[in-house]
């Protein structure tokens, strides 16, 4: 039986009672800090854990939820996220009264996503671009080594990665500047420096995996899905 809130949430809307993703937003009067999308709505978890709804052991006696990046909660770990959502999800039950009731309380705990202004989720200090997609890589190694030795030996037992470039991350629908560098006429005999005439772009998914690991110590198979 499908989840039931007593926010009405749209039957195409991404975010029911069943997908409660954490972001950061800033509403206009007020600092960044985490919240919920619930329907068209954001969750101020930060207004909940004024009210003492986080203080349970797995959050280890923090307070991460007015803070303007998701740092510090991702680094409490899978108990403290799990517990996160069992919170949410219970407040938001059309068959919980403390937030159903109380029209004062909605109005400083629920914002509308359309006054706020969404902000990148983490501090990014670095990324990892996995080299992982069978035919992208193909198609790749076709064009520098031929079809026959498009693929290394080991691309398919060894996680291919790259060190991507954090600093021109940004959230979802800010503009993206055309990218300048050297380019060169076939008639001129130095290259000028100006935005690129051309250039294609890839679709890539990204994914916050864990609370992190020391330098030097890898994370163990049987506990990659913490």
């Amino acid at each position: 039986m499908p989840l039931k809130s007593f926010i009405e949430v749209s039957p195409d809307s991404h975010f029911p009672l069943e997908n409660l993703p954490c972001g950061v937003f800033q509403p206009r009067q007020g600092k960044p800090r985490v919240g919920v999308a619930i329907g068209d709505l954001i969750i101020d978890l930060s207004a909940l854990e004024e009210l003492g709804h986080f203080r349970s052991t797995e959050f280890q006696n923090q307070r991460v939820f007015s803070e303007e990046s998701l740092n510090s909660f991702l680094r409490l770990g899978r108990p403290a996220w799990r517990k996160t959502r069992e919170i949410v999800q219970h407040l938001l039950s059309a068959d919980t009264q403390i937030l159903r009731d109380d029209a004062r309380l909605r109005e400083k705990m629920f914002h509308a996503q359309k006054d706020v202004a969404m902000k990148l989720p983490v501090r990014i200090g670095n990324y990892t671009d996995f080299y992982s997609s069978y035919h992208h890589a193909h198609n790749v190694g076709t064009m520098l080594r031929g079809p026959e030795n498009a693929l290394m030996p080991n691309w398919k037992w060894l996680p291919v990665a790259y060190h991507g470039r954090a600093s021109s991350i940004v959230v979802s629908g800010m503009d993206v500047r055309r990218p300048s560098g050297q380019t060169k006429a076939p008639d001129a005999a130095t290259p000028t420096f100006g935005p690129s005439k051309s250039f294609d772009y890839e679709l890539e998914m990204a994914f916050l995996i864990g609370p992190g690991n020391s330098l030097g110590e890898p994370v163990p198979i049987d506990r990659a899905a913490d």
